[in-house]
């Protein structure tokens, strides 16, 4: 027994509702029991629809896919090579972390709808901001980082500045301080030290507070312990094949958690998407766009300084020409994790599983033998794959809707 409320609205000459006379009556119609339980039962097809339209609407979907597809292709052809021993599995990580926290702040960026080419030459910048400093100027190197980050993170917010007050294309203005910076790393290195090169960090930073969070490992303590019970590897005498999580994996780990959480929980994270989908929308709609962008290319100067320092401290010295062509790389990583050249659509996750097939075919192509001269030639292949395959996946969404 269904009961079926009937609410009759009465409304005056002038157009507005007159409460007192409105009509409400209950009318009781008979519904089988069975009829009315097939009503409501959820349809089965609609569920799974949804599920797969979910499912194809993540921007994560074809990195995920390809890391898997390229991981299975080198589990076969170079499986008895040592790629996935435990050293080899500690060289392909460790590429495609140092490429993942270039992509993370390469991403939000591009979500944000703006690119910054500048990044490869703030490497070679920013970690001659380390040298130079600890080694000529005899300051101790947890201030030549923070000197360095501070300096690099500056020059990012200028860029980001120029951007939003002069209306320039991104392209053009991190184009122009990609000369910029390079030219300054070189002309000021050569000036400051008649060289391009800077080594003999190591020696200074060894009783370094803050040296060992960028060159250091974590874990060493429990990779021994691992050893000694016989369940990891060990050279002759008796040291770890695997030493330890070199930082530069940690700080990609930290940076794509704290990162995918700021885009996808915070209010932050709507005015980043916001911005790169309609960027007059959101400022009408109180969206402070111009501050989002700057922020934003500060934050990719840090992950650039963050790159460099790690660097510096791992080999022990800084090059004029560090990070040549990274932006490029790191905007490949990008759009394979499903970021759109437009903005206002992509994930962190998924640049970081760019990264990762980044770095596990770099290492791959290694360890099977084949020409490195391909290693290029796979990457364009990769990039327009992953632009056709998201332009695909964009169009079923958008039409599906």
């Amino acid at each position: 027994m269904t009961s079926i409320i009937v609410m009759h609205t009465n409304y005056s000459s002038d157009g507005i509702t007159d409460n007192k006379n409105n009509m409400i009556g209950v009318i009781t119609v008979d519904v089988p029991a069975t009829q009315s339980a097939s009503n409501t039962k959820p349809d089965e097809r609609v569920r799974e629809e949804s599920r797969l339209k979910k499912l194809l609407s993540k921007p994560e979907l074809g990195s995920v896919s390809g890391a898997i597809l390229v991981l299975l292709f080198f589990a076969v052809f170079a499986g008895d090579s040592g790629m996935f021993s435990a050293d080899g599995i500690l060289n392909w990580t460790t590429v495609s972390a140092q490429l993942g926290i270039l992509a993370i702040g390469a991403c939000l960026l591009m979500i944000a709808g703006e690119f910054d080419l500048s990044i490869g030459s703030m490497i070679g910048f920013a970690g001659m901001m380390i040298a130079i400093p600890a080694t000529y100027w005899g300051w101790p190197v947890w201030v030549s980082i923070i000197f360095a980050m501070a300096g690099a993170m500056a020059i990012g917010a200028l860029i980001g500045y120029t951007v939003v007050r002069t209306g320039l294309p991104s392209f053009i203005v991190s184009l122009a301080f990609l000369f910029i910076l390079r030219g300054l790393t070189i002309a000021l290195s050569i000036l400051m030290t008649n060289k391009t090169i800077i080594s003999g960090v190591s020696e200074i930073a060894e009783n370094d507070w803050l040296a060992p969070f960028f060159g250091g490992e974590l874990g060493t303590s429990f990779f021994q312990w691992l050893v000694t019970k016989g369940w990891l590897e060990a050279y002759a005498d008796g040291t770890p094949v695997f030493t330890g999580i070199p930082m530069v994996v940690v700080w990609c780990l930290v940076l794509a958690t704290v990162s995918s959480w700021v885009l996808m929980r915070t209010s932050f994270g709507n005015w980043i998407f916001a911005t790169g989908g309609d960027d007059k929308a959101a400022k009408n709609v109180g969206v402070p766009t111009d501050k989002v962008k700057i922020l934003l290319f500060v934050f990719t100067a840090f992950c650039a300084a963050l790159y460099a320092s790690c660097q510096v401290l791992e080999f022990g010295s800084a090059a004029a020409d560090r990070g040549l062509l990274k932006e490029f790389e790191a905007i490949i990583a990008v759009v394979i994790g499903g970021a759109l050249l437009t903005g206002g659509y992509g994930s962190v996750i998924g640049a970081c599983f760019g990264a990762l097939i980044f770095g596990v075919v770099q290492m791959g192509i290694f360890f099977t033998g084949i020409n490195s001269d391909w290693f290029r030639v796979f990457l364009g292949v990769m990039l327009l794959m992953a632009v056709l395959f998201n332009n695909y996946i964009r169009k079923r969404v958008t039409e599906a809707r």
